[in-house]
């Protein structure tokens, strides 16, 4: 029998890096992950959280990961989450298991009394989910856009007072952006709520993050002030993902999402990006509906699952 163990990922270890982003990717294609962006994660995580990136290893082949933490930011202490992904073609030996349980051991011995984990909606990893005492909570949707084939919308005129700018506009002051987005991140659909508080490490672990391309960033401006946004991340390569998008509570209802998202793809496709990905929750019908009319389609489904500890 194939013994497993599980370990701590060795973030600065090319090799280690480079397969814990290929596992990701073969479980949830429409998740960016590269070497450096794992790496990074590892290296700028906010001391509160307690992140830790686990991998499983069988016969010396890392077969599954696992990305563990405190939601440090949230205004309900003792929440944690514990996303689980075993390789399709490694599954059955046990390494989902000893992640799990190794995930649990050691956010209980950090203040963690409820867990969170999305896990996909397939019929195996459902089943797998309830065998380790975790109840399914809301689901999310990935959407794939393909830029190479597909028509885009074709660019709307501007209303008066409304400009687009992009993210490396705001290099030499950024602040305006975090505002933007800890202000939509507040009214996002989610079973843990978050508060974003703390600038200067949202501009160690967002702005700087090699996965965000301050270039395909749209930013629009009403009156001069940022009003909505679709912060964009690609791989270096072809693939193009909607980190964020969201518009400021006082401008929404004026398509100003539409806008900064449809000039962001349009540089994205210019740019030789040929796929586009995003997340939408279940329940946010407003922007699923923004993400039917410039094309994409649902490509894969998570559900939230949640666990309590003790």
């Amino acid at each position: 029998m194939t013994e497993v163990l599980v370990r701590a990922l060795r973030p600065t270890d090319p090799a280690d890096a480079a397969a814990f982003a290929a596992i990701r990717r073969a479980c949830v294609p429409a998740m960016l992950a590269t070497s450096a962006s794992v790496a990074f994660d590892a290296a700028h995580s906010h001391p509160d959280a307690h992140y830790l990136q686990l991998v499983a290893q069988a016969d010396g082949e890392l077969v599954g990961t696992a990305q563990i933490g405190i939601a440090y930011d949230s205004p309900e202490p003792g929440q944690g989450f514990a996303n689980v992904y075993v390789h399709p073609e490694r599954r059955g030996r046990g390494a989902g298991s000893l992640l799990v349980r190794t995930a649990e051991e050691h956010l209980a011995a950090r203040g963690a009394t409820t867990l969170y984990s999305w896990v996909l909606d397939a019929p195996e990893n459902l089943a797998f989910a309830v065998r380790h005492g975790y109840r399914a909570s809301r689901s999310a949707h990935f959407l794939r856009l393909d830029l190479a084939a597909g028509e885009l919308p074709p660019p709307q005129p501007l209303p008066d007072g409304v400009e687009l700018r992009t993210g490396a506009d705001f290099e030499a002051d950024p602040r305006p952006l975090f505002d933007l987005d800890a202000e939509t991140v507040a009214d996002e659909p989610s079973d843990v709520a978050a508060e974003f508080t703390d600038y200067e490490h949202w501009l160690a672990e967002t702005w700087a993050h090699p996965l965000v391309s301050r270039e395909l960033t749209t930013v629009v401006l009403v009156e001069g002030r940022p009003a909505a946004f679709s912060l964009a991340r690609t791989d270096g390569a072809s693939r193009y993902a909607s980190g964020m998008t969201g518009t400021a509570r006082a401008h929404r209802g004026r398509g100003l999402a539409k806008l900064a998202k449809n000039d962001s793809l349009h540089r994205a496709r210019a740019a030789g990006c040929t796929e586009a990905f995003t997340g939408n929750d279940a329940g946010n019908g407003p922007m699923l509906a923004i993400n039917k009319w410039f094309g994409y389609e649902i490509c894969d489904t998570e559900v939230r699952h949640v666990r309590t500890l003790g």
